[in-house]
């Protein structure tokens, strides 16, 4: 129940501001396609297919990431630390695990939807990918293993000025460095073990792997898979020590 609950309540929230929560989903990925893919990649051709094919689905899994993050974080960040409202969560007989699941499930679903607007933006750039079950699935690992992440981020703070740490420390290194705008062939070897570790590495090569080569590698859907429980393990923890 108290998943449902707070998943409505996120709902309401996210229904009121649809027009600025699409908005800002689409206006970063619209700008990487005009800049990279129109302005630098017109005539690239890299890994057999397009600068604008290739780039698409690592804009699709740096969009989830920075979506489901962000829409987590920054509600869960204002909640507890100015409006002071979390504590209502902390006090209730509610379930820790649950309501951490809830969030984290709208979080989620918040990173689906930047995703899907992404692909109606790419066909906007006459650019049609082929998706399936497991690019859906992949999507989805993305999603909500980042929106965990930005849970337990959020709960871990004590000012509005630590949340910038997990962004410039973690966030950004990630967008740049896993594969999202290049390929990881060219890197150093050593370089290139210690990028495929992360996350995003994972879900911006197998969406690739998916569009381009129709190949699936069932390794990234492990990684990924343990990557939420750990996320979403620490998530739980951190509830549970604001409880205290």
């Amino acid at each position: 129940m108290e998943v449902f609950t707070v998943m409505w309540r996120e709902f309401i929230f996210f229904k009121r501001r649809i027009g600025k929560i699409t908005s800002t989903a689409i206006m970063t990925p619209i700008l990487y396609l005009i800049a990279f893919g129109w302005g630098l990649g017109r005539d690239v051709i890299i890994e057999g297919s397009s600068y604008m094919h290739f780039i698409i689905p690592g804009i699709i899994a740096l969009s989830t990431m920075n979506t489901s993050f962000n829409a987590v974080a920054m509600r869960i960040n204002i909640s507890k630390l100015h409006e002071k409202s979390f504590e209502y969560y902390l006090t209730s007989p509610v379930r820790m695990p649950l309501m951490a699941l809830g969030h984290i499930l709208s979080g989620a679903l918040r990173g689906m939807y930047a995703a899907t607007l992404i692909i109606l933006v790419s066909y906007l750039f006459g650019i049609k990918i082929n998706i399936d079950s497991y690019f859906i699935l992949i999507c989805f690992l993305n999603s909500f293993l980042f929106s965990a992440f930005g849970y337990g981020a959020a709960l871990s703070i004590d000012s509005h000025y630590d949340m910038n740490r997990f962004t410039t420390y973690i966030m950004t290194p990630m967008s740049f460095l896993c594969g999202t705008f290049f390929s990881l062939n060219n890197l150093p070897l050593m370089i290139k073990k210690i990028i495929s570790v992360l996350p995003l590495s994972h879900a911006s090569i197998s969406l690739r792997n998916i569009v381009l080569k129709g190949e699936f590698d069932y390794k990234s859907i492990i990684v990924l898979f343990t990557y939420s429980i750990i996320f979403y393990c620490f998530g739980v923890y951190m509830s549970f020590r604001e409880m205290k």
